[in-house]
Order: C-alpha cells, then structure tokens, then sequence
C-alpha cells in the first residue's frame, strides 16, 4: 500500500488548526463568561408611592455610579395590593436568567414561594423594606437575608413623641397598611408598645392599605363616630396625608395630631408646618442601595450575608 506523505501532513495541519480553533473559542466564552457584568433586578411595591420612587432614584444613582460593576433592572406594581403582578415580575426576571433579584415584597407570605423557585434557578435573592414571614421562609426552608429597618422600634419612637403631647387616657387611633405585610403589623406593635408605656387609650383599629383615599374615607367615618380621638398614628405617610385631608375637611385639625412613617416630602413639609406632628425617616434613598450591595457581595462571595438592620430617624418640626 502506497501511503501518501502529503495528504497525511495535510490531514495533521487540518486538525491542529481545528484543535488550536476550538481552544480559543472555548477560552474565549471562558473570558466573556468571567467579564460578563451581574444583572440585578430591583422589585419593588408600588410606583404611585413617593417612597417607592425615592427608592428607585436612589437605586438608579447608585448604579449610574458603578455602572461598570453590574447592570440594573428596575420594575415595580401600580398599587400596594398588585401582589398577582409582583408575582408575574419575579417570574419574569427567573425567565431572563437575572443574576440577582432585590425585592420589596407586597405581601410577606405570598412572595415566599416565588422567591424559593428563583432561589432554586440559582438567582440570589435579598429582601428590602418589608421582611418576609419567618415561619413561611422556615417551612419552605430556604433563608432570604433581610435588609431593613426594624419597623416596630421606628414606630415606638414616632408613638412616644405623640403620646408625650397628649394626656395619659387620651383616646387615640390607629390607621394600618395591608394587614398581611410584615412592616405593617411591625408598626402597628410599636405603636402599641408607644401608647401602652405611656398610659393612651386605644379606640380605633383600621386599616388603610397604605393609601391616602382609603385612609382619608377611613378617618372621616371615625371622626363622625369618634369625635373625642386626640391622636392618630397613621402606618405610612400617605395614609397620613389621607387623613390630615380629612381632619381639615371635618374641622377637626385643632383637636387632633397625627403621625405617620416613611418621611415622604409631601408629609415633611406637612411637619415643617406643623400640621403632621411627626414622621418616621428610614432612608428610603438607600434601602434599595443596601439591598444591591449585599446582592454583589453574595455574588463576589459565594455566600448568604446576614440580616443587616438599617437606621431610621424621628423627623419633627425644626
């Protein structure tokens, strides 16, 4: 058999060639997969919410400044009670493969479950604002660190300063969020704590699901049924808002103080007015902030950071 020297050193070049091709195109992803920026979603509750806007733009600051770090992805729900659509945007960011998804969850049990499937997709998961519910996160075993402020002490301390410009057996009221968000029954305590420790009496329980309307309807039947109520503490500021409207409407302003949560800048010039006694400051403009830095940090680290409690001020006239 007659071998043919040339076709073989032909057949040997073709596949080094092939060989050394294939090698660099794998080192090649390898390189593009190592340069490639994190993209992290940001989740939040509703857009209509001042607060939930100062968020954003705090977020989007944030990532205008390490733009070179990750790319950001910014989605949010029209009203607080959208939970089926807050659901929809986690699925959604699953389905785009994000590498991170910050959530300000609208309901602390019923996001549980989406956040666990995102979870299992390998995408990290931090929780902002509004805690998840302990034993739902335990029963699902899975652990979502939370970034935030502790809402009860927040709340006691706004509770504090209006029951220290009221009468001990002075009755009051309480306007609440969405009964099921953990940051609603965690003001809600520290109210309680407030008026407990300093002798109030507590008349009214209602809820205003974080809105100005609702809370402003809310307030006008209590104040027709109540009409002896010395102060209200409102669970967020545009409820606050809701219910100083209403109180002007009914001539009410003079007899009553209110005080609200989030230092919105529409409740802040109330304060500086004086017409809303207090408000609670939790930094809206860094929540999100915190909750992509420990989003990268899990990224860089490989590992799940722990809850990290974020400060919150008392605002008061100046």
């Amino acid at each position: 058999m007659k071998i043919n020297y040339l076709t073989i050193l032909l057949i040997v070049s073709i596949l080094c060639f092939s060989s050394l091709s294939c090698s660099k195109t794998a080192d090649n992803k390898e390189k593009e997969k190592t340069n490639k920026k994190p993209r992290i979603a940001l989740i939040m509750k509703s857009l209509a919410n001042e607060f939930f806007k100062t968020m954003e733009e705090g977020a989007r600051k944030h990532h205008q400044a390490h733009s070179s770090d990750y790319d950001l992805i910014v989605e949010g729900i029209k009203d607080e009670l959208d939970i089926n659509r807050q659901v929809q945007l986690m699925e959604t960011m699953i389905g785009q493969k994000v590498d991170a998804i910050v959530i300000a969850p609208a309901d602390s049990k019923a996001l549980v479950p989406i956040c666990k499937r995102a979870m299992k997709e390998g995408i990290i998961v931090i929780n902002i604002d509004n805690r998840l519910d302990a034993e739902i996160l335990q029963q699902n075993e899975i652990k979502i660190p939370f970034v935030g402020p502790d809402n009860r002490k927040g709340a006691k301390t706004v509770g504090v300063y209006l029951a220290e410009r009221l009468q001990p057996g002075d009755p009051v009221a309480v306007i609440n969020g969405v009964p099921t968000a953990y940051n609603a029954i965690q003001r809600k305590l520290g109210f309680l704590d407030a008026i407990k420790e300093k002798g109030l009496n507590l008349v009214a329980d209602e809820n205003g699901d974080w809105e100005m309307s609702k809370a402003n309807k809310v307030v006008s039947a209590l104040m027709t049924e109540k009409p002896d109520i010395k102060g209200i503490f409102c669970a967020n500021d545009s409820m606050a808002l809701g219910a100083i409207s209403a109180l002007k409407a009914g001539n009410f302003m003079d007899k009553v103080k209110v005080v609200g949560f989030d230092n919105i800048s529409a409740a802040n010039e109330l304060v500086q007015k004086g017409e809303l006694l207090a408000t609670a400051d939790q930094h809206a403009d860094q929540l999100a902030v915190y909750g992509i830095e420990y989003a990268l940090e899990c990224l860089k680290t490989g590992t799940i950071p722990e809850d990290k409690e974020t400060p919150v001020d008392l605002i008061i006239k100046l």
